[in-house]
């Protein structure tokens, strides 16, 4: 079947219901490749008859030295559509042993994102033969239901949505709309060079498997639907026991977990890491959560991590967190009322305000404050409480986590103990009712119950 702006609107008519009504608004994200010109070309066309508003960006990554010229190329052709264009540079350097695939994808986006209005729909050329070779891809890096249903026709996208209108049109299709319309577009040489994954598929793999299946692209893409229909249903039993084993403070009950079957374990888990922002972990680390974290004795204080987060238990809760550092054995730091300092290990930002009433007692602090860590070792006598206790028994009794104990920062005026963040004001430096006070407030610490 052939390609049309036709075509492009009815696509786009069908996505409007997931993001609950027409776009007035629509940015296409345009390399250069003919994919992507096709799109623009028949997106300025429903443009030009009153469809919605319409701008074109392009990204340059930085990663070749012809990529100036490509930008250059797209300006010239969104002019003569009288389209607004625009460039977003990244000269991207991916980190050793990252995929320079995935890099330049994720800051693209990124990129994308931030550059999104409210409500207006970015468009992007992934087609039929894109999603055929994610799904590959995926299958043959053992992805989940998730990962298998490759991608969707339209996604939220920062402020706005992500649509993606071409996933039924072969990339044959377009090729053979860009030369009818005379575009002139460019190959990125990186499409040819077989050390990309995507490339040596394209290349070598999917050829022969549509020389031998030729509806495969079609098949494939229907079988990405029904698992994203899977997907969904996957999202909202996660949900359903999220809200019952999830607390406010986000922490995860073992006790409900456990009552899970397995494989709801697993996709319980995966949705409140996911939630919680720290990116999903292997299958590996998954499994080691399960089969090493959660059957712990009671007082153990196990952990697994993975790059971008870490899993705790303690008291019969699951602690999901960003990885953290060494506790800050040995630094110090100064403190003055109004000011705000960033603790080490990543720990988060304290401050001394002034307080209408409570708080430490501006006539107790002599001099400068100092903060610091690691005093379990200490005594204290709390405000409010009789008699002196040990510090580790003062974290027991608040709940305090056992990994976030020596990662408490302790205030010291003159010597002697004001306050520990988290925990409470020492007795003789308690502020008393109508006298001049500062509050403590601790800003971005990791959970501490």
């Amino acid at each position: 079947m052939h390609f049309s702006v036709k075509r492009l609107a009815q696509s786009l008519k069908s996505l409007e219901g997931g993001a609950g009504g027409p776009p007035a608004r629509v940015c296409v994200a345009v390399s250069g490749g003919v994919d992507s010109l096709a799109l623009l070309h028949s997106a300025a066309a429903l443009a030009s008859a009153g469809h919605f508003a319409l701008r074109a960006l392009h990204i340059d990554h930085g990663l070749q030295q012809a990529s100036a010229g490509w930008a250059a190329h797209c300006r010239q052709t969104c002019d003569g559509l009288a389209v607004p264009f625009g460039v977003l540079s990244l000269r991207l350097v991916p980190a050793k042993g990252v995929s320079v695939e995935a890099a330049a994808r994720d800051a693209r986006y990124a990129a994308l994102s931030a550059q999104l209005q409210p409500g207006e729909w970015l468009l992007t050329a992934h087609h039929q033969d894109d999603q055929f070779e994610t799904v590959l891809l995926q299958l043959l890096r053992g992805a989940g239901v998730a990962g298998l249903a490759a991608m969707p026709g339209l996604a939220r996208l920062g402020p706005g949505w992500h649509a993606r209108p071409l996933l039924d049109e072969r990339r044959a299709a377009l090729e053979a709309y860009a030369l009818a319309a005379g575009l002139e577009w460019i190959e990125d040489p990186m499409n040819a060079e077989l050390r990309y994954e995507r490339a040596y598929l394209r290349q070598e793999l999917s050829p022969r498997i549509l020389a031998r299946w030729p509806a495969a692209g079609r098949t494939v893409a229907r079988s990405a639907r029904h698992l994203a229909d899977a997907q969904v249903i996957l999202a909202e039993v996660a949900a359903a026991d999220a809200r019952l084993a999830v607390d406010a403070e986000g922490r995860l009950d073992l006790g409900l977990l456990l009552g899970l079957s397995v494989p709801r374990q697993r996709n319980l888990l995966r949705a409140w890491l996911d939630g919680r922002g720290l990116g999903l972990p292997s299958t590996a680390r998954l499994e080691a959560i399960l089969r090493d974290l959660v059957p712990a004795r009671a007082d153990a204080t196990p952990v697994v991590t993975w790059p971008s987060g870490e899993v705790r238990r303690y008291r019969g809760r699951l602690y999901a967190m960003s990885p953290l550092g060494p506790p800050p054995t040995g630094w110090s730091g100064s403190l003055e009322p109004g000011q705000e300092v960033e603790l080490p290990s990543g720990l988060g930002w304290l401050s001394l305000e002034g307080a209408a009433d409570g708080g430490i007692a501006c006539s107790a602090v002599s001099g400068q404050i100092s903060v610091r860590f690691g005093a379990s070792g200490q005594s204290l006598r709390l405000s409010g409480r009789q008699g002196a206790h040990s510090i580790r028994n003062l974290f027991q009794e608040a709940g305090v986590v056992p990994w976030m104990r020596p990662r408490l920062p302790i205030l010291v005026s003159a010597g002697r103990t004001l306050a520990i963040a988290g925990v409470g004001v020492a007795g003789w430096a308690a502020a008393p009712p109508g006298s001049e006070a500062l509050s403590l407030r601790w800003r971005a610490s990791p959970p501490l119950r």
